[in-house]
């Protein structure tokens, strides 16, 4: 009864206002636009993206009656807002969208806050959004000879307040010195040639930093080689495990570099390359590092690619180049044109440029089988300008039950396979294709108008003025990557080979050749 008394008193009373509304104007063509709210509504659609580390760039969507934004900034995760905030702003514009706040704590679980204003209406109520900043890195980029093969002196901005400095493998814990702190800098000792380390900088539990480098070749370990020695005479000399390595210059004219053993070509000095001017022919199954030089095709007469694969029928072990410069080669990077198998192709942490492709595709295999490529953290610029960047053509039938896997992650590929080219002319039946973190800028490149060619894995790319990677770009493409961004990475000097991105959504997103995101 009492519910029936209650729905007979909501229509009276419904019933009742219809009737006002009605008898206030004779008006009846009147009808009702807009309705007006004391309170403003709160801001939706609000997302946190944290960038360099410590930093943390806002947005949301704006309220046309809003004119303002007050912002609290809780150190929690909670939603509760309990406490005091650690940073407040007020008077936050809507022209000042993203609004970045800076600095704040590495390592730290936060929650933010957002209400609208305006005068004469009553504020919107709060709506937040939580994130966690990154671990903090005050580490400062090495110097010439900062790193050494038993040895590495670490530098930071100085005045930062440190405790310890942990160094793994090998246990390393080294107190710091107010001295240190003051400096900015303090050298470790006892380490181990050729060893991958990972420093910690550590104040009490707060970790203040991460780096991993590599120590330098041990001379004693190696066979040292200076500018002035035959060094064609000492690879046809070479024994399997052979390491050599090479002190800063140039060797070769333009020549061939016989490798047919599995060896080692390193620089002693990352900073300071040394040159091989020519081209590595690799022969009989033989396999290669080559780490820390610069390959310069510069006068090579028949414009070869950098490295050539020349005897058939055999099998290849593993061609490492890493953190190499490689430059001036008229046809392209490698060349697969016998019927032999390569165990891996690995390219990590390279700097590529003037390699023209006139003649020769820019990976190119066209009667070999590679069972795993990795195009890796490297920078291609100034090349591929009119041929396919990754060509593989389908021999499969005479490698029966061999298949292969691609993996092309973290790169910076500017104005490669021009007019129209193909990023992955991939046609070896069986093959997988992973194409992520990259971005790819300046170019009217497509993936791939083959049918042959494999879908590829795609994720987290970014994709500038390269209409052609994208749906409805291209009319002869059958690969589309949707799923990628199309953000201007900004880059500070491409004329003068510097592809600092300073769009500091991709750096947030760690797209790109790792190199230019710091």
């Amino acid at each position: 009864m009492k519910m029936r008394r209650k729905t007979y008193i909501i229509l009276y009373a419904l019933s009742a206002i219809a009737i006002f509304n009605f008898s206030c104007t004779d008006d009846r063509s009147e009808e009702l636009t807009s309705i007006d709210y004391d309170r403003l509504f709160s801001p939706i659609k609000i997302e946190a993206v944290v960038i360099n580390r410590t930093d943390v760039r806002l947005t949301w969507a704006l309220n046309d009656d809003a004119e303002s934004y007050s912002l609290e900034v809780f150190a929690d995760d909670s939603l509760t807002f309990v406490g005091t905030p650690v940073r407040t702003y007020n008077d936050v514009t809507g022209d000042q969208l993203p609004f970045y706040i800076r600095e704040l704590d590495g390592d730290t679980q936060y929650s933010v806050r957002i209400k609208a204003v305006a005068a004469g209406k009553t504020d919107s109520k709060w709506s937040g959004v939580t994130f966690k900043t990154g671990t903090e890195n005050i580490f400062l980029p090495f110097q010439d000879g900062d790193v050494e093969a038993t040895a590495v002196t670490l530098r930071w901005i100085p005045g930062r307040t440190l405790t310890s400095i942990q160094i793994e493998p090998g246990g390393i814990v080294h107190t710091v010195t107010a001295d240190e702190i003051a400096a900015g800098s303090a050298t470790i000792e006892g380490l181990t040639s050729e060893t991958n380390y990972t420093v910690t900088l550590k104040n009490g539990a707060k970790t203040r930093g991460i780096l991993e480098f590599m120590t330098l070749v041990d001379i004693g370990n190696a066979i040292a080689v200076h500018p002035e020695d035959d060094f064609l005479a000492l690879l046809a000399a070479a024994n399997d495990g052979d390491a050599f390595a090479l002190f800063p210059g140039t060797y070769g004219d333009a020549s061939k570099f016989s490798v047919n053993k599995s060896i080692e070509i390193k620089g002693v000095y990352p900073y300071d390359k040394p040159i091989l001017n020519g081209y590595i022919s690799l022969e009989d199954g033989a396999a290669l590092l080559l780490k820390d030089v610069t390959l310069d095709g510069t006068g090579l007469a028949d414009g070869n690619q950098s490295v050539v694969f020349n005897t058939a029928g055999v099998n290849y072990g593993n061609l490492r180049i890493d953190g190499c410069d490689i430059k001036n080669y008229v046809k392209g990077l490698y060349y697969l044109n016998v019927a032999s198998v390569v165990e891996s192709i690995t390219i990590n942490n390279c700097l590529i440029y003037n390699i023209e492709c006139n003649g020769g595709d820019f990976m190119d295999s066209r009667a070999g089988a590679i069972k795993t490529i990795t195009l890796s953290n490297t920078t291609v610029y100034n090349s591929v300008l009119a041929r396919d960047l990754i060509r593989y053509d389908d021999k499969s039938s005479s490698f029966p039950g061999l298949t292969s896997k691609i993996f092309v992650d973290h790169n910076t590929l500017y104005g490669v396979a021009n007019s129209g080219k193909r990023l992955l002319y991939v046609r070896f039946k069986g093959t997988e294709i992973s194409f992520t973190n990259n971005i790819v800028a300046e170019t009217t490149a497509i993936f791939s108008n083959q049918s042959s060619t494999p879908i590829p894995t795609f994720g987290n790319n970014n994709y500038f003025n390269a209409p052609g990677l994208f749906t409805g770009g291209s009319t002869s493409s059958l690969i589309f990557d949707d799923s990628a961004s199309s953000e201007n990475p900004g880059f500070v000097n491409v004329a003068g080979g510097d592809f600092t991105v300073t769009n500091e959504l991709l750096k947030a997103k760690g797209i790109g050749d790792p190199r230019w995101l710091q």
